[in-house]
């Protein structure tokens, strides 16, 4: 273990010398990331080896197995239902815009062909389809953008070094640490070069190495020269990275596990809010990975609101499915992307492209905003609402509905607000106004 210290130790100083800060995203990453701001709704799918055991992403590492016995679920693997094109029309059904999908999560398995390691769909199981090329084609077909999560740690792998996790799995003390990054810069090379136009990389697994100081990791972990890998390869790709700490230079998102940002329900986001655009991810029930006995599924009209609060914060919502090992969406989350998909088809206008709203979280709920026109999102009724607006209000209606009263006099906006039909999730008041708010 001391050699292994030393080691790093001397990685870490030939790695801060390679450091390149002030970055200056390109011409072609801010229309990404504006693209992606508009988008606002984003599906996250978290699937691989582990579904088999159907215990989530989690179990090699919650349940102690051996690497080398837990790998002997690839030659098992064959999911004979997996249709990329209709998981795809599902979700494009559902309003979201994008997927991102685990290329390679905490096990170390690839879910796509990958010369640097056999460890992969492709190579070592029955299956032998490609999972991303797949997806890929159906996302071209239908206009979803496509994102890759990619975990930056491996419980299996022996040259890379020990973390806070995967203690049980059988791996030898020791490592290599320029040899593991030589590694997954060749992976991410292949996902930037085979598999056409990619959205984001969404990187994962920083904190295994926590023990550090936060200066320290963009030098333990190489950031910078993979950041500058993934911009050369992909000038428009976004980078991201779910590390729960306020963005390195180089990042061009900032993830929020589980909470809106703001809130730190989970104890995961607890880091302050950048100027970068803003993503949460959250799941349908409370499982990432496939888990048999997790039935505990969010209602639709929870998420829509879930929805809506993560959009008047102005962030996107990544809401997450785990597909079964035999390659199909549980039932249960297909529904909710039909709901969804209902609800963004009248409703989308207050959702899609738009930014926090300039009236502050009301007990009645929330707003959102785009140009010159504000929409109240309103989940709780009140006879009345009272805004201190100073832009002349041009005119008010209820989206996709009736004009309803507004009365403005010295900058004060008093809106009757009419009952709302039963079943109304969330009733959305339309304010048009002279200015650009």
């Amino acid at each position: 273990m001391k050699k292994y210290i030393a080691s790093l130790l001397l990685g870490i100083c030939a790695l801060s010398a390679t450091a390149q800060p002030g970055y200056k995203p390109s011409s072609e990453n801010i229309a990404t990331r504006q693209q992606f701001e508009a988008d606002r709704f984003g599906i996250f799918i978290h699937w691989g080896i582990y579904a088999m055991l159907g215990h989530g992403e989690w179990v090699m590492e919650n349940e102690g197995l051996d690497r080398n016995e837990y790998s002997q679920l690839a030659a098992g693997f064959c999911p004979s239902r997996f249709d990329a094109d209709a998981w795809v029309r599902a979700i494009k059904a559902s309003g979201a815009k994008y997927i991102t999908i685990t290329s390679r999560h905490h096990d170390g398995f690839s879910m796509f062909r990958s010369s640097a390691s056999y460890y992969n769909v492709v190579d070592a199981t029955p299956f032998g389809r490609d999972v991303i090329g797949e997806l890929a084609k159906a996302c071209e077909k239908e206009g979803i953008r496509l994102h890759f999560y990619y975990s930056h740690l491996d419980w299996g792998r022996t040259d890379y070094p020990r973390g806070r996790t995967g203690l049980k799995s059988g791996r030898p003390d020791g490592a290599d640490w320029r040899h593991y990054m030589d590694f997954v810069n060749a992976q991410l090379t292949e996902l930037l070069t085979q598999y056409g136009p990619v959205g984001a990389i969404w990187f994962d697994g920083l904190w295994d190495q926590d023990a550090h100081p936060r200066e320290e990791q963009p030098a333990i972990w190489n950031l910078y020269e993979q950041y500058e890998l993934i911009h050369r390869l992909q000038p428009g790709c976004l980078v991201g990275n779910n590390h729960h700490l306020l963005p390195f230079e180089g990042e061009d998102i900032q993830i929020f596990e589980r909470d809106i940002p703001g809130q730190n329900e989970f104890g995961l986001s607890g880091q302050e809010i950048s100027h970068l655009p803003l993503e949460t991810c959250q799941t349908m029930n409370w499982s990432w990975g496939y888990r048999i006995t997790d039935k505990d599924y969010k209602s639709s009209e929870d998420l829509i609101r879930y929805l809506v609060n993560t959009a008047a914060k102005g962030a996107n919502l990544l809401l997450n499915i785990g597909p079964r090992p035999d390659g199909t969406l549980p039932e249960q989350a297909i529904k909710r992307l039909e709901d969804m998909g209902k609800w963004l088809e009248a409703n989308g206008e207050a959702i899609y492209g738009t930014t926090a709203g300039c009236v502050k979280d009301q007990e009645w709920g929330v707003s959102t905003q785009k140009e010159n026109v504000l929409y109240l999102h309103v989940m709780k009724h009140q006879e009345s609402i009272v805004l201190d607006m100073q832009n002349k209000l041009i005119s008010a209606e209820i989206l996709g509905g009736d004009k309803i009263l507004a009365k403005q006099k010295k900058g004060v906006i008093t809106i009757t607000v009419p009952e709302a039909s039963e079943g109304t999730i969330d009733q959305i008041i339309k304010l048009t106004f002279k200015n650009n708010l």
